[in-house]
């Protein structure tokens, strides 16, 4: 049984260094967001992605360790960490929950961190789309209609060179 904990342990370890590079992305990209260094932003996006994938495949490998244990103390499936940590030897208890909440709270910061990026990017393109919408206006315009919702309305095209002179 202190075979399994031991993998455990080591797969709750190695998805903290999993989701710790994730955040050091995240920020990275941010603020590459904020100095508004487009090509690094388009680079980060291939970074985060694979680190997307470490973080899946570590989740993985934690989830099969985590039953492995359960399974060695009597628990069927996968139980919640809080159900798992009181089964465990004495000795191990404070160090998993150590792990376990560590991760949890990375999760959470890195949750935030992609969320925002999220929104700083679709305000990127938003502020684009506006300076592409006032040098050439779209045949088709967007506005909002009595419920809150976004309506089409046709508009009059013209081509960059009508525009410009």
């Amino acid at each position: 049984m202190t075979d399994s904990i031991q993998k455990l342990i080591d797969a709750l370890r190695i998805e903290l260094q999993e989701y710790g590079e994730m955040l050091a992305l995240l920020d990275r990209q941010q603020q590459m967001v904020i100095e508004r260094a487009a090509g690094e932003v388009f680079q980060s996006i291939a970074l985060i992605q694979s680190q997307g994938v470490a973080v899946r495949d570590a989740r993985t490998l934690r989830v099969a360790c985590s039953r492995e244990v359960a399974a060695s103390v009597g628990l069927a499936g996968e139980p919640e960490f809080t159900v798992l940590i009181p089964r465990l030897p004495a000795d191990y208890r404070p160090l998993v929950k150590a792990l376990v909440d560590e991760n949890n709270e990375l999760l959470v910061r890195v949750q935030q961190r992609a969320r925002q990026n999220h929104l700083l990017l679709n305000r990127s393109i938003e502020l684009m789309q506006g300076l592409i919408n006032s040098l050439l206006p779209a045949a088709e315009t967007h506005v909002y209609n009595g419920h809150g919702a976004m309506d089409k309305h046709a508009g009059t095209s013209r081509l960059l060179h009508n525009a410009l002179g």
